[in-house]
């Protein structure tokens, strides 16, 4: 193989990250909507009866599936069916920068104005219930942090006489943020605070 071979594998298009292509890909839309002709931030609460993170407060969203042709489409497909809201309906205004939780997890988020957001018909089976937040209160608004140790545990499987200590290997531990949103009752933590921190950071 040549020099311009070379260079034109690493000028095709790439992932944004090694592994993405085998990673589990999920989308969310940031939902804008004026209430009272001002604009809030709107979010779920997951249905008590799902399997994963009942009772959780998130953003319309969810996996990417085979046949979703990118992300965005993923974001309003989820939407429509978690909320009753057609694509066309929803204004998009923006993409953020997408959220790496690990090599197999990545979230890409979208932000966008849903007009006439009357919530009656969102889906009871995956929502419980829908509320909102006015913007000005997240722009003015400081989340609290805490922090969450994380430590790697080798499977039992795993081939310590390959490596360097063996059994005895350092492994590092790292602390990984978690951000707090207090607001009426409701406590947004977890991915959606974290993709809102970033959202409102950016909008500032």
């Amino acid at each position: 193989m040549v020099k311009e071979q070379f260079k034109d594998k690493f000028n095709q298009n790439q992932p944004l990250f090694i592994g993405e292509e085998t990673a589990f890909r999920s989308a969310v839309l940031i939902p804008l909507v004026r209430v009272n002709e001002e604009w809030h931030v709107l979010f779920e609460v997951r249905a008590l009866k799902m399997r994963k993170q009942p009772g959780d407060i998130s953003f319309p969203g969810g996996k990417i599936d085979a046949t979703d042709q990118t992300p965005l489409d993923a974001a309003l497909r989820e939407t429509y069916e978690e909320l009753g809201v057609p694509p066309e309906s929803i204004e998009i205004i923006g993409e953020l920068s997408p959220y790496i939780a690990s090599p197999s997890f990545v979230v890409y988020p979208f932000a966008g104005i849903i007009e006439n957001h009357q919530m009656h018909d969102y889906n009871r089976h995956e929502v419980e219930d829908v509320f909102t937040v006015p913007l000005n209160w997240l722009l003015n608004h400081q989340p609290y942090r805490h922090l969450v140790s994380v430590e790697p545990k080798p499977a039992d499987d795993f081939p310590f006489h390959k490596i360097m200590n063996g059994d005895k290997y350092q492994w590092r531990v790292r602390s990984m943020e978690e951000w707090f949103y207090d607001y009426e009752g409701y406590t947004i933590w977890g991915l959606t605070a974290r993709i809102l921190k970033y959202f409102i950071e950016k909008i500032k």
